[in-house]
């Protein structure tokens, strides 16, 4: 079992998709079930996480700094599959511990993103390791925690919220005159995931609300003409995040440009869509 402390936030990211209050507000946070290396028993805990792209997301097993590894880095490497629940989906995922100098290039990253990693890597003799949890293709579609495909459609939307808000706050601790490499990758890691999950609703969800209720085939057009919107201004972020010189101004404009669109565009895709897929009340 969890300590409480533990369990307590398993129970709230879960109750609320991924939305966690209290100290961790705000923060990226996933939880990882690993396979006890002595037990053989389930064990839950709640770890921070770096977005890396669309293939898989880091987790580094600093324990605080203290001079062991955490129990759920030395389960992984006794077992490393592993379940992930990110908020919107659950899905097996492949531990790969990095090695040699990726793992110092990915370590200084999350380092320049949040210097505590480098308090805690002095304040013990162990290297602190960095792994990457990539997901196991699966035939059919994701694992969703959802009770309809209304909710699907609202617990989406709401990653989405957090991920650009948590994107914004790190814009303003970034000072500097350079774009930080992990707000790099966070910025383009959003991108991917709003293009991969706009071309899911132009190709597949779209239709079948339409079979469903063809008097939605306006409101779905203007849909699809917000997703070509958007897609011009993700690649006028990519373009600026992409830059060798990135001026944090010019893509922090970008991102608050994004955001203003795509927010009235999730608030009228939930008032169109949610009712359209919320099972009829008896």
């Amino acid at each position: 079992m969890p300590n409480p402390f533990n369990q307590q936030i398993i129970d709230e990211f879960r109750a609320n998709h991924g939305r966690v209050g209290g100290p961790f507000e705000g923060a990226r946070l996933l939880l990882l079930t690993t396979t006890g290396a002595r037990t053989g028993a389930a064990h839950t805990t709640p770890v921070a996480y770096y977005p890396d792209g669309a293939e898989q997301v880091l987790v580094i097993a600093s324990a605080g700094g203290a001079p062991r590894h955490p129990d759920w880095y030395r389960n992984l490497v006794a077992d490393p599959r592993v379940k992930v629940e990110d908020g919107v989906f659950v899905y097996d995922a492949e531990a790969v511990v990095l090695e040699g100098a990726e793992r110092d290039r990915l370590f200084a990253r999350a380092v320049e993103a949040e210097p505590g990693w480098a308090e805690y890597q002095a304040k013990t003799e162990r290297v602190i390791p960095v792994v990457a949890l990539r997901a196991v293709p699966k035939d059919g579609p994701p694992t969703m925690a959802v009770r309809s495909p209304g909710e699907a459609v609202q617990v989406v939307h709401d990653a989405f919220r957090r991920e650009l808000a948590a994107i914004r706050t790190e814009f303003g601790r970034n000072q500097g005159t350079t774009l930080g490499a992990q707000l790099r990758v966070n910025c383009l890691t959003l991108c991917q995931g709003l293009t991969l999950h706009h071309t899911g609703e132009d190709t597949a969800l779209f239709p079948f609300v339409a079979g469903r209720d063809p008097s939605l085939a306006p409101a779905l057009e203007r849909l699809r003409r917000e997703h070509e919107e958007i897609a011009v201004l993700l690649d006028s972020l990519r373009r600026a995040v992409s830059a060798e010189d990135a001026d944090p101004a010019a893509v922090r404009s970008e991102v608050e440009r994004l955001t203003a669109e795509l927010e009235a565009h999730l608030t009228y895709e939930e008032e169109v869509l949610i009712p359209a897929l919320e099972p009829a009340s008896a």
